[in-house]
């Protein structure tokens, strides 16, 4: 095959209802369940789409959530080969997690939560959380962080090597060397050298937040929702391609946009 395909989930392929810019109806297929609740969905063109699309081209969900969390999802096109969870932490070959990945991390996150719990508060604070043993991440009351938390924990952080993003209702502290663009490498390589995809393979990705940015730089040609982290930045780079809409009609677009690329170049 002569293409790859990295996509973000959480609001660039799936959506909780509030996310999904558009009354929730007949036409949304539930693809997580959560405590016995319905919890994502995708467009039934959508899922159409992506299940296409993994019919003729290597697709690997790329993501932030853990793998726990990863596994809740029935994603369209599943079984996937390869998977990429915890922010490029943990590589699923057929859904196990590869063990020699994993352990490539050293990292001091008992020390890096122990700073982060000692500067936060209950009062905006929900939750503190880790994620596979690789990064932590806050649940906030976002009209109530102070002003200046982000920007001071990020310069704390970025003298040792960490990174700080937040999503909504979630700050997360990532060490550098945990990212979406490294993982994806290693599967393309790994996947040129069984004879998968050609040598000259074109990577295409699909992502919404700033956690996402580095494999957007990093692929051939790349498309974002306009909604996220990243609209909200105004990320650009050369070969980036920006959706007309927000919301899930977003994700349809993203999906048409790959499916055309991908198409011309199908052995």
């Amino acid at each position: 095959m002569s293409a790859l395909v990295a996509v973000d989930l959480d609001r660039t392929m799936i959506f909780s209802e509030g996310a999904l810019g558009v009354p929730l109806d007949d036409s949304f297929e539930c693809v997580e369940m959560y405590e016995g609740k319905p919890l994502s969905y995708m467009s039934s063109r959508s899922v159409s789409l992506l299940r296409e699309l993994s019919e003729t081209t290597v697709v690997v969900p790329t993501t932030t959530r853990t793998i726990e969390q990863f596994q809740r999802i029935a994603l369209p096109g599943a079984p996937w080969r390869y998977a990429i969870t915890s922010n490029g932490g943990n590589i699923l070959v057929d859904g196990t997690p590869d063990s020699a990945w994993r352990n490539s991390f050293e990292l001091d996150l008992a020390g890096i939560g122990a700073e982060l719990r000692s500067r936060v508060s209950e009062d905006w604070v929900l939750k503190y959380r880790e994620a596979d043993g690789l990064f932590c991440y806050l649940v906030v009351d976002t009209t109530a962080v102070p002003e200046d938390f982000v920007a001071q924990w990020s310069q704390w952080c970025a003298a040792r090597d960490w990174n700080v993003s937040q999503q909504g209702r979630k700050i997360y502290t990532m060490p550098n060397a945990v990212c979406k663009s490294s993982a994806v490498a290693e599967v393309r390589s790994r996947l040129i050298q069984d004879g998968t995809l050609s040598s000259g393979a074109r990577l295409f990705a699909a992502g919404d937040g700033a956690l996402d940015a580095e494999m957007l730089i990093a692929a051939d040609a790349a498309i974002r929702p306009r909604h996220g982290e990243l609209e909200l930045l105004g990320f650009t780079r050369p070969g980036l391609t920006v959706t007309d809409s927000s919301g899930v009609r977003a994700s349809e677009e993203i999906l048409e946009w790959l499916r055309n690329r991908t198409a011309v170049r199908r052995v």
